[in-house]
């Protein structure tokens, strides 16, 4: 296949607006194996591993234990804006469904080489759908005796991740597991009783940093508990800080390990460079939403007015534009499969409608990825079709949850 067939770089935004980015298309033995040395590279005479998702929020637990353990800091060079940039992706949220796109490929650059400055304390990303593979190279390429902590990440069920934390188990001296979603209490008991410190925060009131932040036995400068603070703004998309977008956005555009130095160096109000880089993508997020929002739809299901739409976007902020429209619940179906889903307060049962097509998250926040896709013929109706099938899919889930909680609601001859 020629290259510039997967390259969307340079496409009109109309047509990038429905397509996926190029590590849809990369085979994943080929992505496998490039984890695998990334994964080796970073653990090279590291004493800590932390396998976290690669958002604003899992980032800044990396940054708050690299404090902690005195790591050495590596500021990288500000951007002299003599490379051109690749404006291949989307932005980040907390719903996590921003790794279910790198999961399927949706990567800005799948070619990333090896974290090049050996860290003690390794980042090793990873998302909701991938954490075992994560947990199984630290097993197999961590020294022995090495501390591991999982930050921002949950598993839906326990026999997902049992065998690869067990291999884990074996390798670490002690595994420590912060986070922040909502957990099952069979999954949540399971890994404690597999020898797991386990703390999972109130998911309506903490972010994973500040998990992190509390549950670690140091003293944090005033800009550390700051990092946590503007973290959870926007991970629980409250909203009230200017600087938490620029948190999310920067987090998702640039190399996990550029992120975690930068905010260790400057905290929250990140430097000029970083600032022109954030409004130089920024253009192009600006059309994606412009795109996404054009093609919404609303449906009435089960007393509640549903916006449903289509694209490579900015999810937070198409679901914001549908709900001033009148929307009580967001659908986004992102062009590699998955989808955003978003509430407000009068529907607060998004992880519920996610949990149902292979997915989950928050109350107000979820992502998840339908299993619909057999082949390539449906991937390719799917982006001719601006994602009908998963639509669909989704507004059934959508129709169910609003149907059982109907139901759960006491009559009024109770």
């Amino acid at each position: 296949m020629y290259e510039d067939l997967i390259d969307s770089a340079d496409l009109p935004t109309a047509r990038k607006s429905v397509l996926p980015g190029t590590g849809f298309f990369l085979p994943d033995d080929l992505e496998e194996d490039l984890e695998d040395e990334q994964t080796k590279a970073a653990l090279e005479g590291a004493e800590v591993a932390v396998v976290a998702d690669a958002d604003a929020d899992g980032l800044a637990c990396v940054a708050l234990l690299r404090e902690a353990y005195d790591d050495v800091r590596n500021v990288p060079e500000p951007d002299t804006g003599e490379d051109e940039v690749d404006a291949d992706a989307e932005t980040a949220d907390d719903a996590h469904e921003e790794n279910l796109a790198l999961a399927a490929g949706e990567a800005d650059d799948p070619l990333a080489e090896p974290e090049p400055t050996p860290h003690g304390v390794a980042l090793i990303p990873a998302s909701p759908h991938n954490v075992e593979d994560a947990l199984a190279r630290v097993a197999e390429y961590g020294d022995e005796g090495i501390d591991l902590f999982v930050c921002d990440l949950c598993p839906d069920r326990y026999e997902y991740v049992d065998e690869e934390l067990d291999a884990a188990l074996e390798t670490a001296e002690r595994v420590s597991w912060y986070d922040h979603h909502q957990w099952g209490d069979d999954v949540a008991q399971a890994v404690r009783d597999a020898g797991v410190d386990l703390v999972v925060g109130d998911s309506e009131e903490e972010c994973s940093a500040d998990v992190v932040y509390r549950s670690l036995e140091y003293d944090f400068s005033p800009m550390y508990e700051e990092l946590a603070a503007v973290t959870r703004d926007h991970d629980l998309w409250l909203r009230e800080d200017p600087r938490s977008d620029d948190l999310a956005d920067y987090a998702y555009w640039t190399d996990p390990a550029e992120y975690v130095e930068v905010v260790r160096e400057y905290g929250v109000d990140l430097p000029e460079w970083v600032q022109e880089f954030l409004t130089e993508r920024r253009v192009e997020k600006e059309a994606l939403i412009e795109q996404a929002v054009g093609r919404s739809e609303f449906r009435e299901i089960g007393g509640y007015t549903v916006g449903i739409t289509y694209g490579r976007c900015s999810q937070n902020e198409v679901a914001e534009t549908m709900r001033e429209r009148g929307a009580d619940a967001s659908i986004i179906v992102k062009p590699a499969g998955s989808a955003s889903i978003r509430g407000t307060d009068e529907f607060e049962r998004c992880h519920e409608v996610a949990g149902q097509v292979n997915g989950g998250g928050h109350p107000k926040a979820a992502g998840c990825k339908p299993d619909i896709y057999d082949d390539m013929l449906d991937y390719a109706m799917h982006w001719t079709s601006r994602g009908a099938v998963a639509k669909q899919v989704l507004l059934d889930a959508f129709r169910d949850v609003a149907e059982s909680a109907d139901e759960d609601e006491p009559s009024d001859d109770a």
